[in-house]
């Protein structure tokens, strides 16, 4: 049993047993809606292959979309491929997630065998308009037709979907309610690599936020520091120039109009009371990279300018590589600038393989933080790599998470 008090796989038998697995196999798609990176589904095989070795009848439950945009609602056929792929084993899928067809294939399962449902964001009721606009608590998301119609069919669930941890769906919290549950390897994987950073790390421990996500930085940075999880907070991208801002320091026309386009001035007053807080903590540019037809640096003091800020400096990227160098634990989240675009990305490539290569406990996350160490070919290097975005943001913030609630064990 985990210590957040959730079952594992190791609490649970499963021999013989029908066991719904909620995974997160939502993949990055192309124009054409192809799969372009399948990393979610492979990290999701263990649990699949552990379940089928042990003889359950595995009943997979999943989505494919941004919760947001209905038209990326698309099927989980080209998913199976992939499962079938990654597994070396047969997996069967049906057009159908709850009705009388799913339900007879479910009945019809044979121990060791996988059988995909198709994507559950198809009901309402997993989408998360439904879950902000209706509010159903967990105990009326129990009567909802996806539970009501597989509940009675299953013996165990298992949840592998860490990042969902801070969505409030049927498939995620009101499963736990009714059968006995556990986490799966996945998910295991992720809560403890996350409380290493979250409750024991090693020090020194530092964060470095950047981005766009001004939320996401904002949302755990006071907890970190508070709490004293985290000794120093690193800051670039759009999160270095709203401290900067809280600083004092005039950007410019083009990048103070960036960040009133994208309403992130909204954190000024909250950055301006976290720097007064933990002045000392907090590290901020001391140059930056401007768009002048090609790279250009200044230093912060040489502020405003009329191009617009596209990456940290060489003194920052300097500064910020020596302190990696002397941390024994490392979170990192966002790019330090435009790293798409080559004369803009110094900052991102300089960061991301001073943490690959440093001696501390590293752990990255969120979908650009990743696509960068991708594309740097750092990923092998880095200590874990999460699948969560949203999710780990709220976890590693303190707050209370739907899914990690409603796993922990009941007396």
């Amino acid at each position: 049993m985990l210590s957040e008090g959730i079952p594992t796989l190791d609490d649970i038998d499963v021999k013989g047993k029908t066991v719904l697995v909620r995974c997160d196999i939502n993949c990055p798609v192309d124009q054409d809606k192809r799969i372009k990176d399948a990393t979610r589904i492979r990290r999701s095989i263990l649990t699949l292959k552990e379940l089928s070795e042990k003889r359950a009848k595995v009943v997979i439950l999943a989505h494919q979309g941004d919760p947001l945009d209905y038209q990326n609602f698309t099927s989980l056929r080209e998913h199976r491929d992939y499962l079938e792929k990654f597994l070396n084993k047969k997996v069967e899928f049906v057009e159908d997630v709850a009705g009388p067809f799913a339900q007879e294939k479910i009945k019809k399962l044979r121990a060791g065998e996988i059988l995909l449902l198709e994507n559950i964001r198809l009901y309402t009721e997993e989408t998360i308009i439904f879950e902000q606009e209706v509010k159903l608590t967990p105990e009326e998301q129990c009567k909802t037709y996806l539970i009501k119609k597989l509940s009675p069919l299953a013996d165990l669930y298992v949840c592998d979907a860490f990042a969902c941890i801070h969505r409030s769906e049927p498939s995620l919290v009101a499963f736990p309610r009714i059968l006995p549950s556990a986490a799966g390897r996945l998910f295991e994987e992720e809560l403890i690599s996350l409380l290493k950073v979250k409750t024991s790390p090693k020090k020194p421990c530092i964060y470095l936020l950047g981005g766009a996500k001004i939320l996401d930085a904002f949302r755990m940075m006071d907890r970190v520091l508070k709490d004293g999880s985290a000794d120093k907070v690193l800051t670039f991208g759009l999160v270095g120039q709203i401290i900067l801002k809280a600083k004092g320091y005039r950007l410019g026309e083009l990048s103070e109009k960036l960040l009133k386009d994208k309403d992130l001035l909204a954190y000024l007053e909250r950055a301006e009371q976290i720097v007064k807080d933990y002045e000392k903590r907090i590290l901020y540019p001391q140059d930056v990279a401007l768009d002048r037809g090609g790279r250009r640096e200044v230093s912060i003091l040489d502020l405003p300018e009329e191009s617009l800020i596209t990456d940290i400096g060489k003194k920052t990227i300097n500064d910020y590589c020596r302190e990696i160098k002397g941390a024994k634990t490392i979170f990192l989240n966002g790019p330090a600038g435009m790293y798409e675009r080559k004369d803009f990305s110094l900052g991102t490539e300089k960061i991301w393989k001073a943490v690959a290569n440093s001696q501390a406990f590293s752990v990255i996350g969120g979908g650009d933080t990743i696509a960068a160490a991708s594309k740097f070919g750092v990923e092998a290097k880095i200590s874990y790599i999460c699948t969560a975005g949203g999710g780990l943001i709220r976890f590693l913030a303190g707050e209370s998470l739907p899914v990690i609630e409603a796993l922990k064990k009941k007396e």
